[in-house]
This record gives C-alpha cells, sequence and structure tokens, in this order.
C-alpha cells in the first residue's frame, strides 16, 4: 500500500476520479484517521451533488464554442444589451463537473470584465443562491443555533462588521450562513427561510469602491438579486418572490445593514 502525506488536493482529485487507484487505500486510512478532512471531503461531495442537482436541466447541453472560449478566456467578451446571462451558469456549471467548486466562482469573476460591478455582484449572488437554497443537508456553515458566532466569523474573514438582519416581521427566519469566495475576495452568505419553506439569501462582501443600486435577474424565470453598491461594501438580496415583497425584504435588511456597520 502507497504510503504519503495527503492533502486536501487530493480530496479534490479523488472527487475528479484523478486520485491513482493504488493511492486509494492510503487514501481512504488517511480520511478514516483524519475526521476533519474527511468531514471536508462529505461537504465537497454534498456542494458536487447540490450543483448537478441544481443545474441538472443544463449540465448535458452543449456549451457551443464561441461561449466555451470566452469562458477559457481564449475570446474577448462582447454582450450586447439587453443581455441574457442564462449561458455564464450553464458554461460555468458544465466546466465545474470536472473542474471543482471553486472553479465556478473563480470563473464567474473573471468572466466579463468590461460588466459593470453591480452585475458581477448579482451575478455571483444569484449563483450561490441557485446552489444553496436548494440543499437541504449542508446549505449552511454555521446555523442560526450560534448566531453569535456566525456574526463574528464573517465578520472577521468577510472584514466589515456584519449584523444577520432579523427579517422576522418579513416572514422569514435566519437558518444560519456561510463564507464564499468572490473573485479575488471573500463573501459572507446568509440564508433566510419562511413557514412554506421559500428562501431567500443575503450576500455581503467587502472592498467595494462602486456606489450603485439596482435589481437584476440572468434569467426571465430565476430568482431575483436586489443590489446595493455603498460604504465599501456591495450587498444583493437573493430570492423568487415578487418583485414587491423582495424589495421590502431588502431594505429591511440594508437598513439593518448600515445600523450594524456604523454601530
Amino acid at each position: 500500500m502507497i504510503r504519503r502525506d495527503f492533502s486536501e488536493r487530493d480530496i479534490h482529485m479523488a472527487l475528479d476520479g484523478e486520485l491513482p487507484a493504488d493511492e486509494r487505500a492510503a487514501y481512504d486510512a488517511w480520511l478514516d484517521a483524519n475526521p476533519e478532512m474527511k468531514a471536508r471531503s462529505a461537504r465537497f461531495t454534498a456542494d458536487r451533488e447540490a450543483l448537478r442537482s441544481a443545474f441538472a436541466g443544463v449540465l448535458d447541453e452543449v456549451v457551443p464554442v464561441r461561449l466555451r472560449k470566452v469562458v477559457l478566456g481564449e475570446a474577448p467578451v462582447k454582450l450586447a444589451a439587453p443581455r441574457s446571462r442564462w449561458w455564464l451558469a450553464a458554461a460555468a456549471a458544465v466546466l465545474l463537473a470536472t473542474g471543482g467548486f471553486g472553479g465556478y466562482f473563480a470563473g464567474i469573476g473573471g468572466i466579463g470584465q468590461e460588466d459593470p460591478a453591480e452585475d458581477q455582484l448579482a451575478e455571483q449572488a444569484i449563483a450561490a443562491h441557485v446552489i444553496y437554497a436548494a440543499e437541504k443537508r449542508h446549505a449552511v456553515e454555521v446555523p442560526a443555533s450560534d448566531k453569535d458566532h456566525l456574526q463574528t466569523w464573517l465578520s472577521n474573514r468577510v472584514g466589515l462588521k456584519l449584523v444577520a438582519p432579523d427579517l422576522s416581521a418579513n416572514g422569514f427566519q435566519l437558518v444560519g450562513g456561510r463564507l464564499l469566495p468572490a473573485g479575488e475576495s471573500k463573501a459572507a452568505m446568509l440564508l433566510y427561510e419562511d413557514d412554506k419553506g421559500e428562501r431567500i439569501s443575503l450576500f455581503v462582501t467587502a472592498e467595494s469602491t462602486e456606489n450603485a443600486k439596482g435589481t437584476y435577474a440572468s434569467a426571465q424565470d430565476g430568482p431575483r438579486a436586489v443590489y446595493w453598491l455603498d460604504k465599501g461594501y456591495g450587498c444583493a438580496v437573493v430570492g423568487s418572490l415578487p418583485r414587491e415583497q423582495l424589495a421590502a425584504v431588502a431594505k429591511s435588511a440594508y437598513g439593518q445593514l448600515l445600523a450594524g456597520l456604523s454601530s
């Protein structure tokens, strides 16, 4: 049996079927001896399956050569208005099927550098929502029952004072949150749910130099993002609620975030 030191890279190789067969037994023994890495492997597997489920309708579609070149950086991006971004998720999902979860966000962050920053923020927020809002067992990393730790942890990692808004007046309760990559930065995602199981998410990232606000949808029948870029951070509230209801929830969340930042 091969004996060597394994790492997180080997977890990705194993999930992608690239781990040499003669190392498999030693790798399994290493996982059994390292509960943290074993849990990480299980989480990566769940993330991949959640993504496959979310994009089941497009994973088997052929990505046009022109769009594949755009994703791989082999062609300039030229998008006419109005711009439909359904292909962005489809192309990223196809590449992700063999490239790993981190590549998904890196790909989105690197596409269309000529696009406004608010579009990039909204696309990242919608992509994260599509993946995790549908996930039942691994939607969040830290549950709402540990709210104080969740807020402190995400604040430290994202680089701003983050307070999880109380959206109970809007019918939504906090489920929990997780840390996500956002281009070259980090983002906090807070997930909320109402008594009917409808979920919305709050996506927050720091280091924004833009000032903008608006509503964005990457697909006509998909979730919508109400976003702001202001005071050094970007925020997007994402969901499939009616426009007026989502706007009301977003207004409440935005006001509480601002109050938290200034407190």
